[in-house]
C-alpha cells in the first residue's frame, strides 16, 4: 500500500504490530521497516510532539543559537531537528538505535553526526558536558526507552544547558510516566538541575489502541543543568 492511499486505522495497525515484538532485536527490526513511511504516517497520526517541545525550548533558550549544539537522542528520522532548524538551531547530532531511521535523518542532511546506540543497553556515545541542548521526544515511554537514561541526558548536558524530554499520559503509560516524574523530581532534590517548566497538552497525538478513542495526553519536561 503507498503512503498516500493510508488511512488512519493503517497506521494504527502499523503501530499495534510494534508492541507484538517481546524483544528489543524485535524492536528495532520493526523501526527498521518503517522507517521508509514514518513522518507519512505520523502526519495521519496527527503527532505534535517535535513542533510542542521545539516550542517550548525556543521560549526560554537565550544563547547564540545558530553556533548551538543540539544532541538529539532516540532521533528518528529527524523530525526534531526539522523543528529546531525551523527556531534557529544550526547544529545536530543525532543518537538512534535504528539504521534504517539513522539512514532517513542522514539523508535530511541537518546531522553532522548520527551515531547508533540502544538506549538502556549501552552508554550515550557521546562526550559528556558537551551539548548546549540536549532533547528525547516520543521514546520515554512504556516498553521504549528506559527511565534511568535521563541520567545519561543530564551528564551530556553543559552546566546551563537545557534538557528537554517528553512522554504520553494515556492509560497504559501512566506507570511509566509516574516512574518518570519521580525520577526528575529526585534528580531536582540531588541538585543535578532545575525544572524550567512543565507543559501537559490534552491533544497530543490520536491514540492507537481501542481503549483511545480520540486523541491521548502527553508532556513536555524542560530542565536546566546546573
Amino acid at each position: 500500500m503507498s503512503a498516500g492511499n493510508k488511512t488512519l486505522d493503517d497506521v494504527r495497525s502499523t503501530i499495534l504490530s510494534a508492541h507484538k515484538g517481546s524483544t528489543l532485536e524485535d524492536k528495532i527490526t520493526f523501526y527498521d521497516s518503517w522507517a521508509e513511511n514514518y513522518e507519512q504516517d505520523l502526519v495521519l497520526l496527527d503527532y505534535r510532539a517535535p513542533g510542542l517541545a521545539a516550542s517550548r525550548i525556543s521560549s526560554h533558550f537565550s544563547g547564540d543559537r545558530e553556533a548551538a549544539v543540539v544532541l538529539d537522542v532516540a532521533c528518528g528520522t529527524g523530525l526534531m531537528a526539522k523543528q529546531m532548524k525551523n527556531q534557529g538551531f544550526g547544529h545536530f547530532v543525532g543518537v538512534d538505535g535504528s539504521m534504517g531511521m539513522m539512514k532517513v535523518a542522514q539523508e535530511s542532511e541537518l546531522y553532522e553526526e548520527l551515531k547508533q546506540c540502544v538506549l538502556g543497553k549501552e552508554p550515550l556515545p557521546v562526550q559528556w558536558g558537551s551539548f548546549d541542548v540536549v532533547v528525547i521526544i516520543g521514546a520515554l515511554s512504556a516498553g521504549q526507552v528506559p527511565v534511568c537514561v535521563v541520567r545519561e541526558l543530564c551528564k551530556s548536558t553543559k552546566p546551563g544547558g537545557y534538557i528537554c524530554m517528553t512522554t504520553r499520559g494515556n492509560q497504559e503509560n501512566l506507570d511509566y510516566k509516574a516512574a518518570l516524574v519521580s525520577e526528575l523530581k529526585q534528580m531536582e532534590a540531588e541538585g543535578v538541575w532545575s525544572c524550567v517548566e512543565v507543559t501537559e497538552v490534552e491533544k497530543w497525538e490520536r491514540g492507537v489502541s481501542e481503549k483511545e478513542d480520540g486523541y491521548i495526553p502527553g508532556a513536555v519536561y524542560l530542565y536546566k543543568k546546573l
